[in-house]
């Protein structure tokens, strides 16, 4: 079954982008009988308030776009981050970082179009063993041990294959694209794409739709999964062949490999745990495949669900203002704080975002419920869409 989610971060009030992204993770899930769950990402301590959460999800249920089960906060899952945190580590994959540029945005989910920084591996190991033999001999403060860095994981130098469900293929070499990047803020926080990778697969979700500032994120998503999960289902529900199990073991096998050559001089040797002591989240506290999920064990805060084979990605254009901005929460004439004061209603809103999604031949008022039989990614353009003054509410 479908399982898609809305996974918005509490930091200021929807703006009307926002909402056509939920709007159209909504009618994608449930036009395939699916569940659509919620994610409160509020993993930034310093941006994120509780009353902003209640205040969204207040937003959702006025609009018509509600979710299933109860929501879940990033904020309250920290002890899961920190075990596959330790996975990595025992991985030999991880690596403390002194740098401090984009420590600020670690937490914050990495928009293509605000730019990027492609890390170049300063603190990686080697550099490391640098550090340390000149510390040796007095000529750098020994306190650098003591100040706290970001933990960062490393990527392959290989190009990852991936296909959106609505852009095409966009295949990413990591080493390329990012390089290196941010699992934990030195501050502690976690970072977005360790959270949201964890997440995703721990609540069985199958499909994931947002913006196209996420797009070359995934590739980035895709492979962290297939580190941290390695035991997956088939498409038809059965587990995967002994022989795929062991081929798909032997990749990531000659990839660590290749990550411990560049890691040597480090003086303290990180011990790499056996592909085989890890299993998929739903199995990975069981006794026995077979073994009823019921029997989970209630400290580990993992929900029932299986971690699918692949995940669909579904990415939809942005929504600019009239300066061809992507909309933000400082964009006040089109958030819905300022829409509901003015009296602007939801069959409104919902109607003028299913006219620019191209689902409707007019703006006309209407519910996401009465959308269902008119969805489909097809009807959905793929260029950024302009809210000019003329079709503004």
């Amino acid at each position: 079954m479908t399982r898609g989610r809305f996974a918005p971060s509490p930091t200021g009030r929807m703006h009307l982008g926002n909402v056509f992204c939920a709007l159209l993770s909504w009618l994608s899930a449930k036009s395939q009988g699916g569940e659509w769950v919620l994610r409160i990402e509020d993993l930034d301590p310093q941006r994120s308030r509780r009353e902003y959460a209640l205040q969204l999800m207040n937003d959702l249920q006025w609009l018509g776009l509600p979710w299933d089960g109860e929501p879940v906060w990033q904020s309250q899952r920290g002890h899961i981050y920190e075990e596959y945190l330790r996975r990595l580590t025992e991985m030999g994959l991880t690596y403390p970082c002194h740098c401090t540029r984009a420590d600020i945005m670690a937490t914050q989910a990495p928009h293509e179009t605000d730019g990027r920084v492609v890390y170049k591996g300063t603190c990686r190991p080697r550099a490391i063993d640098a550090i340390d033999a000149i510390d040796a001999i007095g000529s750098i403060d020994s306190t650098i041990r003591t100040v706290p860095a970001t933990t960062r994981l490393i990527v392959p130098d290989r190009t990852i294959p991936f296909t959106d469900g609505h852009y095409g293929p966009h295949p990413l070499n990591l080493a390329e694209h990012c390089g290196d990047y941010i699992v934990r803020r030195k501050d502690g926080a976690w970072a977005y794409q360790l959270a949201v990778v964890v997440d995703d697969a721990l609540m069985g979700i199958t499909e994931i739709v947002r913006g196209r500032d996420l797009l070359l994120s995934s590739p980035q998503q895709i492979h962290l999964r297939e580190l941290l999960f390695f035991e997956r289902e088939t498409e038809n529900g059965k587990r995967e062949s002994a022989s795929k199990r062991e081929q798909r073991k032997s990749i990531y096998s000659a990839e660590r490999e290749q990550i411990q050559d560049d890691a040597v001089g480090l003086k303290q040797k990180t011990k790499v745990i056996p592909l085989t002591t890890h299993r998929s989240p739903l199995t990975a506290h069981l006794s026995s495949p077979e073994e009823d999920v019921s029997t989970i064990r209630k400290d580990t805060a993992l929900t029932a669900h299986r971690s699918p084979l692949t995940v669909k990605f579904f990415h939809h254009p942005l929504l600019c203002n009239a300066e061809g901005q992507r909309l933000c929460k400082r964009d006040k004439s089109m958030d819905l704080a300022y829409l509901r004061e003015k009296g602007t209603t939801a069959r409104e809103i919902i109607g003028l975002l299913a006219h620019l999604a191209g689902l409707t031949d007019t703006p006309a008022p209407i519910t996401p419920t009465e959308l269902l039989p008119l969805f489909s990614w097809d009807k959905v353009p793929t260029e950024d869409i302009m809210l000019d003054k003329q079709i503004m509410l």
